[in-house]
């Protein structure tokens, strides 16, 4: 069995880590170079950087904070935030991000996964999916959760799948930051309907939690923040802990 991957995100805002509830209260959590070198010696698998309003603001993500993160790291590194062409998938990889995340400029135009696979490889591009739960089911959101759009989650899923993605990060708006757990019943739908890797976001507040993400749940990977930021949980206890629940865990 493939190990399950731990993944702290550094959602960033002005130059500043910052983490809210359902998307919104936003409050700083830190500096995101010195995070991400923590994260790195603590031993998180991963490490995602967003760049939380580039998209809404219409700019792109700034290069050259991704270049002084990525020169602290000794792990994979995802960025996110602004991407909507190529250049910009170029730019990121050449300040030393190892993936790239694509959310509102994907529901916009579905063939800029296409192009990314094309050019870069399937393993470059990891497809976000921000999505609330409501009375239509699922709903999938654009510009950091701001705008409500047609697409379901599932079928949007599988579609991006289709097209050549390399991995699906999953937030559920719902869970985001109220830490009672992932939405484990959406992770294993998407599991069971998808043939690439789940990460599970949204509602980590207890290692039982990320325990769930994976028994129940399914997911290849879960991310979570502010648990980690604030000290909440430590990624190697959290890793032991798994451990010892039976679940395959990279260790330092």
């Amino acid at each position: 069995m493939l190990a399950k991957r731990i993944i702290p995100c550094l959602d960033v805002k002005d130059g500043q880590t910052v983490k809210g509830t359902n998307f919104v209260n936003l409050r700083q959590a830190g500096d995101p170079v010195e995070l991400g070198r923590i994260y790195s010696e603590q031993g998180a698998d991963e490490l995602v950087f967003l760049d939380i309003t580039a998209s809404h603001e219409g700019r792109k993500t700034f290069g050259e904070m991704v270049r002084r993160v990525a020169a602290e790291l000794t792990i994979p590194f995802t960025v996110g935030g602004g991407i909507s062409e190529l250049r910009d998938v170029e730019r990121m990889l050449n300040a030393g991000a190892d993936k790239v995340s694509i959310n509102s400029a994907a529901l916009h135009r579905p063939d800029l996964i296409n192009e990314i696979v094309r050019n870069f490889g399937s393993q470059v591009c990891v497809v976000a999916i921000d999505a609330r739960l409501d009375a239509r089911g699922w709903t999938c959101y654009l510009n950091g959760g701001r705008i409500a759009t047609q697409r379901g989650l599932f079928e949007w899923a599988r579609e991006a799948n289709d097209r050549g993605a390399g991995e699906i990060l999953f937030t559920s708006m719902n869970h985001d930051g109220v830490k009672t757990g992932f939405a484990n019943e959406a992770l294993a739908q998407l599991a069971s309907e998808l043939s690439i890797p789940v990460i599970a976001s949204g509602g980590a507040g207890a290692k039982e939690h990320f325990r769930d993400a994976f028994t129940l749940g399914h997911a290849d990977a879960a991310l979570a923040a502010s648990v980690f930021h604030f000290g909440e949980i430590k990624i190697e206890e959290l890793k032991q802990y798994l451990a010892q629940e039976g679940i395959s865990v990279r260790r330092q």
